[in-house]
């Protein structure tokens, strides 16, 4: 299985240097990643850097929390320094308060200031009991956006088998659903790619792309 356009070759950790963002970009054209995923601040250089390969550049909003109140404004900063895509963090308390409709306008908001680029929405499965994940993907359906995601990579556990089978079947055959965190090896990404995963977000894509047969 050819798994390099399944992933998005990524590095959130805040201490992550300039000279890393440069070597994360020169891994993805080597190696055909999707996307290169990245803190708002590293957007423009990615897009410098990347122009005319192909390959998406992909930022975070309200991240790692999702209780932030200006992922709208985050969003289109972000489509203005070039993002392509936007990992979203959904507003966990929120769904835990029972606070639909503003999860769901949340969600909307950032739909909109994306402004036709793809959104993907992390609902932090670790989290979640297995109703709230249910609840949490028809509302990101509902609200517009492209794919459910299942963690930011910061919280409690990462991206399971089970998860991804629970999250495919509620948003059906079609939709995105991206599994991220803690996913390090080429037998991983096959099992989530298997369970229903159209996109894997790793920091280890080289290592894993290395493994395959």
């Amino acid at each position: 299985m050819n798994i390099s356009k399944f992933i998005d070759h990524t590095i959130l950790k805040p201490e992550a240097t300039e000279s890393d963002i440069k070597r994360l970009v020169k891994e993805a054209m080597e190696f055909e990643f999707w996307a290169c995923c990245v803190n708002q601040c590293w957007i423009r250089l990615v897009a410098e850097e990347i122009k005319g390969t192909g390959i998406k550049v992909c930022s975070v909003v309200g991240f790692p929390l999702g209780a932030a109140v200006n992922k709208a404004e985050e969003s289109a900063k972000c489509v203005e320094l070039g993002a392509d895509e936007l990992d979203m963090v959904m507003n966990i308390g929120f769904l835990k308060s029972g606070r639909f409709q503003e999860v769901a306008a949340d969600i909307c908001q950032v739909v909109k200031a994306a402004n036709g680029r793809v959104v993907k929405v992390i609902l932090e499965t670790g989290v979640l009991t297995n109703e709230e994940k249910l609840l949490a993907c028809r509302l990101v359906q509902d609200s517009g956006a492209n794919f459910v995601k299942t963690s930011t990579g910061f919280g409690i556990g990462g991206a399971t088998i089970e998860d991804v089978k629970l999250m495919r079947r509620a948003v059906g055959p079609t939709f995105g659903v991206k599994a991220s965190g803690g996913i390090r090896t080429y037998k991983q990404v096959v099992k989530l790619i298997e369970a229903g995963a159209s996109r894997i977000g790793t920091s280890a894509g080289v290592q894993i792309v290395k493994q395959s047969p």
